[in-house]
């Protein structure tokens, strides 16, 4: 990966929790989406936390896999959540395809330079 670490952890409940670190850049799409996929497909854990407060910024193809992982998650009776995103990722999820109700304790701050609706310029400074 580039700038970017991911943590795995499993919580008592039996949730997966995958914490990215860093910038998700397109040369850490493959590793994601093979993490993902093997821990919804094989893993199969009642629920998939993906903790997202320590994501600095995200490409355009990353957004498209993590926007994903709800509708995989869903296929194989996997829960998928997103927790702690910035406004900012929160609202690019969104405009991606993720419901709503999928993303939990959202910070209410924006990048600084960052207007609401921009997505001209998909990486947080």
């Amino acid at each position: 990966m580039t700038a970017a670490t991911v943590d795995v952890n499993t919580s008592p409940d039996g949730t997966l929790i995958l914490q990215p670190r860093g910038v998700l850049a397109a040369e850490d799409a493959i590793w994601l989406r093979r993490t993902l996929v093997r821990a919804i497909r094989h893993t199969r854990p009642l629920r998939l936390t993906l903790e997202l407060s320590c994501v600095q910024g995200l490409d355009p193809v990353n957004l498209g896999t993590l926007a994903a992982a709800y509708a995989i998650g869903d296929d194989h009776q996997v829960a998928v959540f997103f927790d702690h995103p910035s406004a900012y990722v929160a609202e690019l999820l969104t405009s991606a395809g993720v419901p709503r109700h999928r993303l939990r304790y959202i910070a209410q701050r924006f990048p600084v330079g960052l207007a609401r609706g921009d997505t001209t310029r998909l990486t947080a400074e």
